[in-house]
Formats: C-alpha cells, sequence, structure tokens
C-alpha cells in the first residue's frame, strides 16, 4: 500500500507477489499510487513494509521511476537493509536489460563518466584474468585426465576454424605479398638491388605479416562466432541447463575451440607464408624481372630457419587470444538480442588490439635477444 502523506509517500503492507495480486488492483497497484510530481524532492518512507520479494521489488522500482519520470527527485527513507539490497538488485537487473540508466538529479560530470568507464575497463579485466585461470584450470584437468578431452568438437572446430579459412586467409596473403612487392619495386629498382625483393618479401611475410594478417582474419572470423554462439545460449539459458546437467561449460564450449585454433592457426599461418611468397614472386617477375630461379636462390639464402619459425612460433599465442577473448565475451552477454551483438563486436575488437599488443612486445623481445 501507497499512502499519499504530506512530506512524500508512505509504504506499508506486504510488498510480495501474493500481497500485492490480492489488493483491489491487482499486481499493478503500486503503479497507480498517488504522489506529488509539483514536489521537487519527495520523502518515500518505507518503513512500513513487512515483506518484500522480487514481485514487490519490481513494482517499487516502477513507482519510483515513474516518479523520477515526473520531476521528482526521490528519496528512499527507512527501508530495511535486506530489503534495499534486494531493490538495487532488481534495479540493476532493469538497467541491463533495457540499457538504460535511470534518470538522476544531475547530469553525470565528465570526471564521474571517467571514472565509472576506468572502472568498468578495470572490472572487465579482472573479470577476463579469471577467466584465464578457470580456463587454464580446466585445461589442466583435461590432460591429467584426457578421456575428458572431447575430439569430436575439436575436430568439428578445426575444420571450421582452420579449413574453411584457408580461401579467405590465402587470398589475403596473396595479395599481400604482391602490394609487398609492388611498393618496394620502385625504391629496388633505382639502386639496381632488383633481386634483393626476395628479402623484402620473404623476411616482411614470414616473420611479421603472415602471421598477423592469420590472426586478423580468425579474430573477425572465428572470435566473433565464439562470442556470438556462447552469448545465444547464455540468453537462451542453455548454459544454465548445461550446469543443471552436471556439465562444465569449460570442457564443452571453451577447451575445444582453444585446442582446435591452437592446431589450426599454425597451420594456416604456413599456407599464408606460402601464398604471401607466392604473390610476391609473381609481382617481382612483373616489376622487376626477377624470375621464379632467382628469386628462390636469393630467398634460400636471405631468409633463415629462424625466421621461420619466429612466425611460426607467434601464432600458438595469437591463437590463445582470440580464442580466450571470444569465448570470455559471450559467457558475459545478458539480456537479449541485442547484447550478443555488442559482445560480439566486443570481443572482435579486443582480440585484434590484444595480437597487436603482443605481436609488438614479440619484436621487442626478439630484437633485445638479436633474433
Amino acid at each position: 500500500m501507497a499512502d499519499p502523506t504530506p512530506q512524500g509517500l508512505a509504504l506499508s503492507g506486504s510488498w510480495t507477489a501474493r500481497g500485492i495480486g490480492a489488493g483491489p488492483l491487482g499486481l499493478g497497484a503500486g503503479l497507480d499510487a498517488p504522489c506529488h510530481a509539483s514536489t521537487s524532492t519527495l520523502f518515500i518512507n518505507g518503513s512500513g513494509i513487512e515483506a518484500l520479494d522480487t514481485a514487490g521489488a519490481w513494482v517499487l522500482h516502477k513507482l519510483l521511476q515513474r516518479l523520477r519520470d515526473e520531476g521528482s527527485t526521490v528519496q528512499m527513507q527507512n527501508l530495511n537493509p535486506d530489503f534495499a539490497k534486494l531493490l538495487e538488485v532488481v534495479e540493476q537487473q532493469a538497467i541491463n536489460s533495457t540499457g538504460a540508466r535511470p534518470p538522476a538529479g544531475a547530469p553525470e560530470s565528465r570526471l564521474e563518466s571517467l571514472g565509472r568507464s576506468a572502472a568498468a575497463a578495470w572490472e572487465q579485466t579482472v573479470a577476463l584474468l579469471s577467466f584465464v585461470g578457470e580456463t587454464a584450470s580446466a585445461l589442466a584437468g583435461s590432460i591429467k585426465h584426457p578421456r575428458r578431452i572431447r575430439w569430436r568438437p575439436i575436430l568439428y572446430n578445426i575444420r571450421s576454424a582452420g579449413f574453411d579459412a584457408l580461401p579467405i586467409v590465402g587470398l589475403l596473403s596473396f595479395l599481400l605479398g604482391i602490394v609487398v612487392a609492388y611498393q618496394g619495386a620502385d625504391q629496388l629498382r633505382q639502386y639496381g638491388a632488383n633481386i634483393f625483393v626476395a628479402d623484402l618479401v620473404g623476411l616482411s611475410m614470414l616473420r611479421e605479416f603472415a602471421p598477423l594478417i592469420t590472426a586478423i582474419i580468425i579474430a573477425g572470423r572465428s572470435g566473433s562466432a565464439y562470442a556470438a554462439q556462447i552469448g545465444t545460449m547464455a540468453v537462451t539459458e542453455e548454459i544454465d541447463a548445461m550446469r543443471t546437467l552436471g556439465i562444465a561449460p569449460l570442457d564443452l564450449l571453451v577447451l575445444p575451440k582453444i585446442l582446435a585454433l591452437l592446431i589450426a592457426m599454425p597451420l594456416l599461418t604456413v599456407f599464408a607464408d606460402v601464398l604471401g611468397v607466392f604473390g610476391g614472386m609473381i609481382m617481382a617477375q612483373a616489376q622487376l624481372g626477377v624470375g621464379f630461379g632467382d628469386f628462390m636462390d636469393r630467398f634460400v639464402k636471405a631468409v633463415s630457419v629462424t625466421a621461420f619459425m619466429i612466425g611460426i612460433g607467434k601464432a600458438p599465442v595469437f591463437a590463445a587470444i582470440i580464442a580466450v577473448v571470444g569465448c570470455f565475451q559471450g559467457f558475459r552477454t545478458q539480456g537479449g538480442a541485442d547484447s550478443v551483438g555488442r559482445q560480439t563486436t566486443r570481443s572482435v575488437v579486443q582480440a585484434i588490439f590484444l595480437v597487436i599488443v603482443a605481436d609488438a612486445l614479440f619484436s621487442v623481445a626478439f630484437s633485445a635477444l638479436d633474433l
């Protein structure tokens, strides 16, 4: 019950699904309570509330929101601490489902907005590290008990993330090799160093471009698919059903994707190396007159096994980043279909960002090690 007072409203009675439903207006009785829209500050006295459940908290939340929409500044007083916590949870769920924050009395300052953004970024970083730890623990358990490894999902993900990605990875790597050779052709021709196009194409493709372009493609193609798949399962409560049945979501949804990508990424990188160098060979013959035989003779001398292994060694690290970020963002999906799209976008952006950061750290480390 909501009774008007000179200072605002006094709430009393049992605010539960049964208690509100027993009233003359049913469950929505609280929404039709009288209010003082002209009052700048409205005090809500909750000392008379005897019981409160989620249904009553939702009705109370809607009542407070209506008062705020009518221009009043609402202050809740004397509400039981346990009831206040429940009301806060219901309000937070309402915010998450709508993506909107209830109107406040004063606009949010830039400093406050910056603080909220920093707090959200820190919370997400801590959650990501926690997810990495849980995944590592699950992986260690699977290695300790090999029978727990699900080979069929692993093989399926190798096909979808590896074999099915060969055309797009090969095409872009081939075009990138052509671009690198073409951009270097004019400069090399000025100094009569046409043959050194093999050094340019070989080292740039094998050490940097092939693993990086492969990782970016896989992040946009497979990382987004991981986030969308798990996010959809979270929205439709399939993950909760798996936990109810005693199936660990990490073992079924995350580990097969990580293991499959750890296998597929190095193979895709080798494929990208071959197609990238082949594209450079074609452009070297067309622009610089360097034949395939001369190109390969110089290529073998210029590119060492170390340069090839450096590029291949980056691939598993990039694969782990893409798979973990994609699955992590999928598990953080809440609300409806719009949240699936939002988390999918975040997974792609964060995966590409972290891959480039990791590549930069590799470059610094290899430079320090003189590799």
